[in-house]
């Protein structure tokens, strides 16, 4: 394998974007390999589960737009801490920013590299190859729970007419207001952040007396849950196919991912 172009004069930097699934793991090994980090998290909780590493720098907010990336990126370069990559850990259906990551390395030419999540079989579960199949799938009279994330609320709303709708959301002002306005009851909305055992999501399913699930084909932990508790429940389980990856990407598995990062001095371990 070719060194990759941007080594700042300080040694191999990496720019990780990521949540708090494969991300907090992926950057304790890179860590140990002697990489230095700078990590973008969208939440002070997901930040919290990166701890204070030495070594690791971690900045919390939404991407601030293409242009202010592209600003700091040139600006490492002219300071001497050029990042030699860019990591794109995102979700599967973070669909802004890994376009944004995408358009401006390509733009830079700054190596970039996309994790690829591991899909889980679909098993009992209906796959949606978008979220207009909706309509289609004879929804009415269903007690449904929507876990496809508040930006997406109010259309299948309107595609499962007849159905009593309950959402769940993660705990912010934004996705609060976009269930309110999709026309969900407030009894019927779950403010949680992704994580835990899934004790919760089976009791909500019972105290709502739900008979269909709405998710996402992310894989990862979330997803199982989705896939157990529908089972043991006898829940209808429909998912929703990821959104394609950008045009260009070099996407790889977690592991042929780390190994094509290497290590960031140029004799290797």
């Amino acid at each position: 394998m070719h060194a990759a172009p941007w080594v700042g004069a300080k040694g191999g930097r990496i720019w990780l974007f990521a949540g708090t699934g494969e991300g907090p793991a992926m950057a304790r090994v890179l860590l140990q390999r002697g990489w230095r980090l700078r990590i973008s998290v969208v939440s002070a909780p997901a930040a919290r589960a990166y701890g204070t590493a030495a070594g690791q720098e971690l900045r919390v907010g939404a991407l601030a737009g293409e242009g202010v990336l592209a600003q700091e990126l040139l600006a490492a370069r002219r300071d001497g801490e050029a990042f030699t990559w860019v990591v794109d850990a995102s979700h599967p259906f973070a669909c802004r920013i890994s376009a944004s990551l995408a358009s401006v390395c390509a733009d830079l030419d700054q190596p970039l590299l996309r994790l690829q999540r591991p899909l889980l079989p679909l098993g009992r579960a209906e796959g949606l190859g978008d979220l207009s199949e909706l309509a289609h799938r004879g929804l009415a009279g269903e007690r449904l729970l929507l876990a496809i994330g508040a930006r997406l609320l109010a259309a299948a709303v309107r595609l499962t007419p007849g159905a009593v709708h309950h959402g769940r959301i993660l705990p912010l002002p934004l996705a609060l207001q976009q269930a309110t306005a999709a026309g969900l009851d407030p009894s019927r909305i779950a403010c949680l952040r992704p994580g835990g055992d899934g004790a919760i999501e089976r009791a909500l399913c019972r105290h709502w007396r739900l008979t269909c699930v709405v998710a996402r084909r992310s894989g990862g932990t979330n997803e199982a849950q989705w896939h157990a508790i529908a089972a043991e429940q006898g829940l209808r389980l429909l998912l929703l196919d990821r959104p394609p990856e950008p045009l260009g990407a070099r996407v790889l598995p977690s592991g042929l991912l780390l190994n094509a990062l290497g290590w960031p001095g140029p004799d290797g371990p």
